[in-house]
């Protein structure tokens, strides 16, 4: 049998006439006019060369070749109706999808906390996968579906493929050891913060905006430490003199796990603008819609 010569709707007028046992009343399930629903019965038994349903007192039975079909059919207009035409829509209490996020270490920490609480009490069957990567290789995990969205500070992914939501700005603060020996009450000086030994944190493959600013201002500042990571910061500030300088954002996160001051910094770099991120081929996808509406939600300022 040619499959480019079946009419699919003739699965679902059979299908019907299995649940009714009628031809009228299987027309009108489906929307048929009992002559419309008689000529399609008639079209089926020419496909399958039989008589599929036959007259048995007041309802029209299924034939041995007819409860053959039954299961078969029925699966084809269960994927139908259920995997492919309500593909396009979303269920976030049901929905056991799995969203990968791009986003640095300070992203993880500053994102994914409260983005777990949303999804524990809206979406809780919804997995969440949270990856960091160089500018080149979030570019194309956005644009092959890799990932789902990138949040965070990513200036280069500007190009006309990608939609841009900004979310907040960050501003640069300085953390220090609270009982640090060079640090007093009064606002931190330029001169005292060029003076201290300072730790820097240098993702793989991203710049650190606070350090090409001070840079184009011709200051420099005496790096002691050089590190990759964020999230190695409170240990390594409680454990020494070191300064360093950091978005407020994880300013604040890092005081709640060590001992440590907030100070403003005596340089006033411009603030870190972050965004969400995404690539056109996701832009209409109703599951990312709804993630980045909840991103939205959770961390507009």
């Amino acid at each position: 049998m040619d499959i480019t010569k079946v009419d699919l709707n003739l699965l679902v007028a059979f299908d019907a006439m299995v649940e009714h046992r009628s031809v009228t009343r299987a027309g009108e399930a489906i929307g048929l006019s009992q002559p419309a629903m008689s000529a399609a019965l008639n079209r089926l038994r020419a496909l399958f060369g039989d008589p599929l349903f036959v007259k048995t007192g007041q309802f029209m039975e299924p034939t041995l070749r007819a409860q053959a079909l039954v299961p078969h059919i029925r699966r084809v207009v269960d994927t139908v109706k259920n995997d492919i035409l309500s593909g396009s829509e979303f269920n976030p209490a049901t929905s056991d999808r799995s969203f990968t996020l791009i986003t640095p270490d300070i992203g993880e920490i500053h994102f994914v906390p409260p983005l777990l609480t949303h999804l524990a009490e809206f979406a809780p069957r919804i997995r969440l996968r949270a990856v960091s990567h160089p500018k080149l290789a979030a570019s194309e995990a956005l644009a092959s579906g890799a990932a789902d969205l990138a949040v965070g500070y990513f200036p280069d992914l500007t190009g006309a493929e990608f939609f841009r939501q900004k979310l907040f700005e960050n501003n640069h603060v300085c953390i220090v050891r609270r009982a640090h020996p060079e640090v007093g009450d009064a606002p931190l000086a330029l001169d005292t913060y060029l003076a201290m030994r300072h730790v820097v944190v240098r993702p793989e493959g991203r710049a650190h905006v606070f350090e090409q600013y001070l840079q184009q201002q011709g200051l420099r500042p005496k790096v002691a430490l050089e590190i990759s990571h964020f999230i190695s910061l409170p240990p390594i500030i409680e454990a020494s003199d070191l300064i360093a300088t950091v978005p407020r954002h994880l300013a604040n996160i890092c005081a709640r796990y060590a001992d440590l001051r907030i100070l403003e910094a005596p340089v006033d770099a411009p603030a870190i603008p972050v965004f969400q991120i995404w690539h056109r081929r996701a832009h209409k996808d109703l599951a990312t819609v709804w993630l980045r509406a909840a991103v939205q939600k959770l961390f507009t300022i």
